[in-house]
């Protein structure tokens, strides 16, 4: 626990925002120090305790993503990595603290929409065509079942909530209205294809991405560029694909490399003899279950760049 980054305090740069995960901070007037700290929230709850390396592995997951879409004819749209090397805007002395942890990213102007692509049916888009055939206004064939893949990946998009509050899942007709048919179309046609080009690379490395999300802003000169984190476990479902055809046929949630196992454990924990109401504060969390989480992380990494 000696190495984690619960909160990050930086001193040679002004702090911006706090995130759940990241802490962002300015750097002059067109580019942020993206760092991501190893807090891990759940059910908007972030816990108190880190999860040692969970900033560096999401953030070399980002990097290995944003690597990879820009190769091989699949640079779909830009991203907001500046190339820049980000312990270059900070002091000699706090290099060390962002090593491996950040980046350094162009400042833009966030679009409140969370572009969601699902492959699989899932989490809250399970419940949703259980209660009618459709998720986000999409309709699906009848006969589906949890964990079931799509035809073909579908948009279900999600307008961003404040700070402690869950997103909200809308139609693409209500993104028309927030943004624009224009901007909306090319979100959700950009947001499907690096869905469909991330999820054959994964599959080569054995994992299923299941669902994800992308986030986009505009630059100044009104370029639409894929920004925050890209392609993570905390961003995506990931599951592992030896194990999927099981999970399917006994109608279960298939193991995944992220959080879910804190989910889990948190469902079955008590605060004063009573189950936690999922509100501050959080309960504290066990060394087994730090560890655990941690693994899943690694894994998570170390398949793809294996």
């Amino acid at each position: 626990m000696t190495n984690a980054l619960h909160t990050s305090a930086l001193k040679s740069l002004p702090l911006l925002a706090r995130g759940k995960v990241r802490d962002n901070y300015a750097v002059g007037e067109d580019r942020i120090l993206m760092l991501a700290s190893d807090r891990i929230s759940a059910f908007d709850v972030i816990m108190n305790e880190p999860i040692p390396g969970k900033g560096e592995l999401l953030t070399q997951i980002s990097l290995f993503w944003f690597d990879k879409l820009g190769k091989n004819g699949l640079d779909i749209c830009p991203n907001h990595l500046t190339g820049d090397a980000p312990e270059s805007v900070v002091s000699a002395d706090e290099a060390a603290t962002i090593q491996g942890r950040a980046m350094l990213v162009k400042r833009l102007k966030p679009i409140p929409v969370e572009a969601v692509v699902r492959g699989y049916l899932a989490g809250s888009g399970w419940k949703e065509y259980q209660e009618g055939q459709a998720v986000c206004g999409v309709k699906l064939p009848p006969g589906l079942t949890n964990a079931s893949q799509l035809p073909e990946p579908i948009y279900t998009p999600a307008a961003k909530a404040e700070a402690g509050e869950h997103d909200e899942n809308i139609t693409f007709e209500r993104t028309v209205e927030m943004i624009g048919a224009d901007l909306a179309g090319r979100i959700r046609d950009i947001s499907i294809a690096i869905y469909k080009a991330a999820r054959d690379i994964a599959a080569q490395k054995g994992i299923i991405i299941a669902d994800t999300k992308f986030e986009f802003g505009l630059d100044r000169d009104g370029t639409l560029v894929l920004m925050d984190e890209v392609l993570t476990p905390d961003s995506s479902r990931y599951w592992p694909a030896e194990t999927y055809a099981q999970s399917l046929a006994d109608g279960t949630n298939p193991p995944s490399y992220d959080k879910q196992f804190l989910r889990d454990w948190l469902e079955q924990c008590k605060v004063a003899g009573k189950p936690w109401d999922k509100s501050p504060p959080a309960p504290r969390l066990p060394r087994e279950v730090i560890e655990h989480t941690t693994a899943k992380y690694r894994e998570a990494l170390a398949r793809l760049t294996a």
